[in-house]
């Protein structure tokens, strides 16, 4: 029969005592690491919430809506990433909802029956196409066709279920109604100008409003419009020749220069000093 001293009994006892304090310190340092954790997640989450609303707070329509109204749309927003030169929509495909663009231009575009295209306006962060498709009573096809020109990311609501939360929330509605009555003024104002103006007034009053459109950041040089010449002229409504023509000039008096398919606006403010002493 083995007999165990008092000091081997000394040494097990205080070993054993210094296992539990390891235990019990390991258990606090796991409790503490999960509440961390838990914080963390709790953290992420409001930070995804605060995200998602931030996306949808640099879109027109929603940057005033209530955070009720702001919440219905975010049940129901789809989300999408497409490369440069993507058609988003064809002008004759039903339509199904409205497109929001986060980032990236949109060039909305018609055909004729000879295949011959017109651009019929950009669109910008910020901006809704497709919005025309609201409101009918029967089965409509897209009044354009979309095509992405930059990367970008669209964001897209059903028009049966925009429709629906539009009767029962009536700010949405009013928002919506205003965006499409600015759009409407926007596209009276450009009609105008090409059935009134001479092609160089017409050319740079579009390089006025686009320089506007694109000038997100309040930059007064190297303001670039994503389009080619002949994609400007077909804005414009005239020939590519005669806003080459124009450009010529403009580039002389060095207001505007023209590299990698893209439009640079120079110096802002001497443009929009030549237009208003002109016009």
């Amino acid at each position: 029969m083995n007999y165990i001293t008092p000091r081997r009994k000394k040494i097990v006892y205080n070993r054993w005592q210094s296992i539990v304090f390891q235990v019990s310190i390991l258990e606090k340092v796991v409790a503490n690491v999960n509440k961390i954790n838990c914080l963390k997640e709790d953290h992420l989450v409001v930070y995804r919430e605060l995200k998602k609303e931030e996306l949808l707070r640099k879109i027109v329509i929603f940057k005033d809506l209530s955070l009720d109204s702001l919440q219905v749309i975010e049940k129901r927003i789809q989300t999408y990433e497409f490369k440069k030169g993507t058609r988003i929509i064809a002008e004759d495909e039903v339509a199904r909802g409205v497109y929001f663009i986060h980032t990236g231009t949109v060039k909305l575009t018609k055909q004729d029956e000879n295949g011959n295209e017109i651009i019929v306006c950009m669109k910008q962060k910020g901006d809704a196409f497709a919005e025309a498709c609201l409101f009918t009573n029967k089965a409509e096809c897209y009044p354009a066709t979309a095509t992405m020109l930059e990367d970008g990311k669209i964001l897209f609501l059903d028009k049966l279920e925009l429709e629906k939360e539009l009767a029962n929330y009536p700010e949405l509605a009013l928002q919506m109604v205003r965006y499409m009555s600015d759009g409407l003024r926007e596209m009276t104002s450009q009609l105008r100008d090409v059935a009134l103006l001479d092609v160089y007034a017409k050319t740079v009053k579009m390089l006025e409003r686009l320089g506007r459109k694109f000038n997100t950041d309040g930059r007064r040089w190297d303001i670039e419009i994503p389009l080619t010449v002949q994609e400007f002229a077909t804005v414009v409504g005239t020939t590519r020749e005669s806003v080459s023509r124009v450009f010529s000039k403009l580039r002389k008096d060095e207001l505007i220069d023209l590299k990698s398919r893209k439009i640079v606006i120079l110096d802002w403010c001497k443009l929009c000093t030549v237009m208003h002493k002109e016009y």
